[in-house]
Order: structure tokens, then C-alpha cells, then sequence
């Protein structure tokens, strides 16, 4: 049983409105990313800020298509994920000037990005668009149902259906008790036949995909992880990425599911929609509080390769986000993983509970074990990064965000960035 003992954490920069992204270039200069969203009377528009040694924030772009999911240095400028719909990654130059080099063909909001220091390529995810494969009033809650005008997920690798389909309230019908009928990878109220084959798309959802720096020679790398918020490469050169998993909520709710970190390798397949983890998703343990015990919605798993199992399985609903590794010279823990975890969504996401995440945590790569550190007295943490210029981890607050039976309660300008001395952390 680990010792957990105060840490004291310094603040860097405070007033930001729902920060996601934070990096450094080769000098350990740092740059922050707001989301740009626009809650609480927030400015919408994703900006970019460089962080001065004052504690004060230069602002390098803003208006930038949201929510902003990634940041990274590249040769001198940023690259920079915006959501969007669609989403597009773009190249941030240091006077400003900002040049999309890839978007989405879809109404897909593109997530976390880095660039491979072995081959070079951008790597980056998107995340599924649904829950679990069938859009539903979770949909509608969110505030995308009836604004995007193709909004359903897109496969891989190729798919066949098994044709159910699921009701709902229709929202968007002018008629009082109207129903909906949607099936997976459908548009709302619509369906594919059973024995239905889908094939492969570029992009697709709930997949990681790697291109050029200037956006050409899009790959896919792998598909089935419902949301890859985080990506990384160990030192040997391993991907690694966190997959925030599946709720219980809407049209096919699923209870229990752990946050899990996988290794990333190109061609698998890990699971999304009906195995979490290598475990089917009929398994007793993820019957929903919302709804009924599932079903499989793919009808070919024998054509698909087998679904992936986790590294490590993190707590449910502790949302795990972005992660960066201590180097192999660091006199403590040389090579462990740190990582955020930005916590639960309740009553959105499961039942009203208990908290969970809302901390930063330790990872153990010689035997992928969790080791949480002490309460830090955080928001939301979002990102964390460790800078060589002063041996330090950063980490991104988002701020102040908790989801009620009313929607999302946020308070703007309540980011703040935080660093504490990395041989202060244990």
C-alpha cells in the first residue's frame, strides 16, 4: 500500500475558459489551447495562447473551428485538431496565420494528434459519434441531433448488421408522442435491413488514422475504439491511447464499463460496438441500469480480427484523457506514465453516484499498474505534460463542469494551468 502524501502544485496561468491542450517547443516555451466552448456566456471559437513567464497568456489565434481536442509542436509551428463539423487538423503558424491542411469528409469532430518521432506521420482519433453504435435521445441531450446533416458512424473495416432496431421519442417530429425507430450505423428514425454489409470508409468513427504533416496519404491504423482522447509512443516506440468507454445512457445503454488504455496496433480491432476490452458486450457484468441486456449488432465478428484486450483498465466513468511519459533518466520513476483523468459525467453518463477521477494518476509500464496520486484539489484535469526545461508536470484544469438533470453547468474562466516538480509527485 503506497504512502500518499501532500503535493504542493504551483499555478501557472489562471482565467481560461475550458482549456483541453497543452504543449511545449524545444526551448520548453508552453502554448495552451481553449476548447471554445461557448458555455456560460464563453466566446465561441477555439483560441490558441504562447504562456508567458508572468503568468501572463498571448494570444496567437482564436475563432478556430470548436471544440479544439489537440495541440502539438512541429518544425517550428503548431498543428492544432479543431472539432468542427466537420472537423479539420490545421498548421498554426508563431506571427498567427493558420492553414488547414486536412478535414473530415463527415460531420466528425477530430480529437487528440501527434506526430510519431519514428516515421514522422501525424497520427490522430476520432471518436465514435454514438454511444455505441445507434444514435439516440443522448443525441438530442447533447445538442448535435438535428444540426449535423450526416450524423451517424462509419466503419472501418467492413461490417454486416443484424438489422435491429431501437425506439425512441422523436425529438425532431412536430407531432405530440411521436417514435422513432434508428438502427446502427443509421441516420435518427432510420435503419438498415438485416444481413445489411457496410463497407470500410476513409475517414471512419472510432478509429485512429495517421497522414503526411501537410495531410496527404491518409491511413488507417486501426478501428474500434469508441474514443482515443489520448495518444502516445513509449520509448520503444509502442502507441499507446486511452479509450473512454461506453455509458448508460441512450438507445443502447451499457452499465459498468472501465476506462481502458490499449496498445495500438495497426489492423486490429478493438471490440467497438460489441466487445469492451476482448469481453462481449452480452456479458453479465455491463447489463444497463436504462435499458435491457444487449445484443451484438454486427453480425460477422468471424470476419473481423479478434477484439483487442486492455493493458490496463482504469475506473469507470473516470474518464481518462491525455497522458505523457517521465523520461528514462528521471531518478524516481524513469519511464512511468502520467495520466489525467478528467472524471465522471453523472447523471448524463450512469446513475447519480459517487465522483470518480478528477485526479492525476500514476501508470507503471513494467507491469501496467495504477497507482493514483494524492488529491490534487483539481477541477477537471484534461491534459498533462512533462517539460525538460524545468523537470516539471504541467497540467491543464479544464475548470469548473459538472452535468445536472438540466444539462451542463460550467462556469467560464475557471481553467487554469499547473506544474509541480516531477520528484515532488511521489
Amino acid at each position: 500500500m503506497e504512502t500518499l502524501t501532500l503535493i504542493k502544485k504551483q499555478l501557472v496561468a489562471e482565467g481560461l475558459s475550458f482549456p483541453t491542450s497543452l504543449c511545449f517547443d524545444p526551448q520548453g516555451n508552453a502554448y495552451v489551447a481553449e476548447s471554445g466552448l461557448p458555455w456560460d456566456g464563453a466566446g465561441r471559437g477555439g483560441r490558441v495562447f504562447r504562456l508567458l513567464e508572468n503568468g501572463e497568456k498571448q494570444l496567437l489565434a482564436d475563432g478556430l473551428l470548436h471544440p479544439i481536442n489537440g495541440l502539438c509542436w512541429h518544425h517550428g509551428s503548431l498543428i492544432v485538431s479543431e472539432g468542427g463539423y466537420p472537423g479539420r487538423i490545421s498548421r498554426l503558424s508563431m506571427a498567427g496565420e493558420k492553414v488547414p491542411f486536412w478535414m473530415s469528409c463527415e460531420d466528425w469532430a477530430t480529437t487528440t494528434l501527434m506526430v510519431a518521432p519514428a516515421d514522422g506521420k501525424l497520427y490522430f482519433s476520432q471518436g465514435a459519434l454514438t454511444n455505441l453504435g445507434v444514435i439516440g435521445m443522448d443525441a438530442y441531450e447533447l445538442g448535435w441531433l438535428g444540426r449535423l446533416p450526416h450524423n451517424c458512424d462509419a466503419p472501418g473495416y467492413a461490417v454486416t448488421l443484424n438489422g435491429q432496431t431501437f425506439e425512441t421519442a422523436d425529438p425532431l417530429s412536430a407531432e405530440k408522442g411521436a417514435k422513432a425507430h434508428t438502427g446502427a450505423f443509421a441516420e435518427f428514425g432510420k435503419a438498415h435491413a438485416p444481413g445489411t454489409r457496410l463497407e470500410p470508409s476513409l475517414p471512419c468513427t472510432a478509429a485512429i488514422m495517421r497522414c503526411n504533416p501537410d495531410g496527404s496519404e491518409l491511413e488507417l491504423v486501426a478501428w474500434g475504439i469508441r474514443n482515443a482522447y489520448g495518444l502516445g509512443f513509449l520509448p520503444d516506440g509502442r502507441l499507446i491511447a486511452t479509450d473512454q468507454g461506453s455509458d448508460d445512457r441512450g438507445s443502447r445503454p451499457i452499465g459498468h464499463v472501465p476506462e481502458l488504455l490499449f496498445e495500438i496496433k495497426e489492423g486490429a480491432w478493438y471490440g467497438w460496438p460489441d466487445f469492451i476490452g476482448g469481453i462481449p458486450v452480452t456479458d453479465e457484468r455491463f447489463v444497463p441500469t436504462r435499458g435491457p441486456a444487449l445484443e451484438f449488432i454486427l453480425g460477422n465478428h468471424d470476419e473481423l480480427p479478434p477484439p483487442e484486450k486492455p493493458l490496463l483498465e482504469l475506473p469507470v466513468n473516470s474518464a481518462a484523457t491525455k497522458f505523457d511519459t517521465l523520461p528514462a533518466s528521471h531518478p524516481v520513476f524513469p519511464g512511468q506514465i502520467i495520466i489525467a483523468l478528467f472524471g465522471d459525467e453523472k447523471p448524463m453518463t450512469a446513475p447519480p453516484g459517487f465522483k470518480s477521477g478528477r485526479n492525476i494518476s500514476r501508470i507503471d509500464p513494467s507491469d501496467w499498474s495504477h497507482h493514483p496520486l494524492p488529491d490534487l484539489e483539481l477541477n477537471r484535469p484534461i491534459d498533462v505534460r512533462y517539460n525538460a526545461a524545468d523537470d516539471a508536470i504541467w497540467i491543464v484544469d479544464f475548470g469548473e463542469f459538472e452535468m445536472s438533470e438540466k444539462g451542463v453547468e460550467a462556469k467560464k474562466e475557471t481553467g487554469k494551468i499547473w506544474k509541480i516538480k516531477s520528484t515532488d509527485l511521489f
